[in-house]
């Protein structure tokens, strides 16, 4: 018997259970009146990049699960709906700034090996041997971990959406609502359900972003003090984010932009000469708890909540998607300790 579902929202939360759902044979539509990736998921960064290995809790252990199910996640997507998300798993570079940051990089070898279960390396290796799109140390050393991927925000979501098509699942920006509700909605929806409990559940976050014409799409991504540089499959690199809490204009740019790209010449010259091709602006949602926000509505039966991806929407959307669709269609409830919409009420 077919079931049916509607997803409110078409951002990567919305748009991956509205997969998730498909697959298991349910009739789903996705609705959203700004259109897909209209909010922070049309990003330009991109990093699907894990937490450290050490003090490990249900939110790393459900990421890791997230991120290494990513490659099979978006290579399904693209077969599905013939469009590339850009989709790579290059690892990561990071500088190590001083003899104490190595002594936490050598211990963290053996708790990746033992956390990660084999499924991913943290290994140290000498600036010399690195390729020539690679931080400056001044230890001359720097952290590699072959866990972190990038995906391109944006065509990550033209690929779900027209994967969700392919399959019968039409993504629009009006309609009724069918069968059970996933209200996946972003910031916006954090703040609709802070007034309807009465109570701060969570807020938007803005953040900046750069898109530069340089081209180091083999390149592993660069993490340097707080900031990502992610070189994407179209030959472009992108540069985030900045984390503003108060903020005016969601979708402007400023001084906050021109200062990324300061940072990242100064830790990457090779970067200096590089031509912006886009500034980009937008809000993600954070919800209280500062991990996803997952769960059935607790007064609205028939109603779900999934929200509040904040940085690691996209790392964590692959599992997201899994355990919202458990859910929704099966009333299996796989939502770790944290998760919950009432640890955030």
């Amino acid at each position: 018997m077919t079931r049916d579902a509607t997803v409110m929202g078409a951002g990567i939360f919305g748009l991956s259970i509205a997969w998730a759902m498909v697959q298991r044979g349910a009739r789903v539509a996705v609705i959203d009146p700004n259109g897909p990736g209209a909010g922070s998921s049309g990003g330009i960064v991109g990093a699907l990049a894990p937490h450290v290995p050490e003090n490990w809790n249900a939110k790393k252990a459900f990421q890791l699960g997230s991120l290494l199910m990513a490659e099979a996640f978006w290579s399904e997507v693209a077969e599905a709906g013939g469009e590339a998300p850009g989709y790579a798993r290059l690892g990561r570079l990071q500088p190590i700034p001083d003899e104490a940051a190595l002594a936490l990089a050598e211990a963290r070898i053996e708790t990746a090996r033992v956390l990660w279960n084999g499924h991913a390396d943290w290994t140290i290796i000498d600036r010399v041997d690195a390729d020539d799109f690679a931080p400056h140390s001044p230890t001359g050393k720097l952290i590699f971990d072959t866990l972190t991927a990038r995906v391109h925000p944006a065509r990550g979501c033209a690929a779900l959406v027209a994967a969700l098509e392919a399959r019968g699942c039409p993504v629009l920006r009006e309609g009724a609502l069918q069968g059970s509700v996933v209200w996946a909605t972003g910031w916006n929806g954090l703040e609709a359900l802070s007034e309807r409990f009465g109570k701060r559940v969570g807020a938007g976050v803005k953040g900046q972003a750069l898109l530069l014409d340089h081209d180091a799409r083999h390149a592993p991504q660069l993490f340097v003090d707080g900031l990502h540089i992610v070189p994407h499959a179209d030959g472009t690199t992108a540069i985030g984010s900045t984390t503003e809490r108060d903020f005016d204009a969601p979708g402007s740019t400023d001084h906050a932009a021109d200062a990324l790209l300061t940072r990242a010449v100064a830790a990457v010259p090779e970067l200096q000469s590089a031509r912006i091709l886009r500034r980009w602006a937008g809000v993600r949602p954070r919800a209280k708890s500062r991990a996803p926000m997952l769960g059935a509505w607790p007064d609205r039966p028939g109603d779900f909540i999934a929200n509040g991806g904040f940085k690691i929407g996209f790392g964590m959307a692959p599992k997201v998607g899994d355990v919202m669709a458990d859910l929704v269609l099966d009333g299996c409830d796989a939502i770790p300790e944290g998760f919950r919409v009432e640890d955030n009420l």
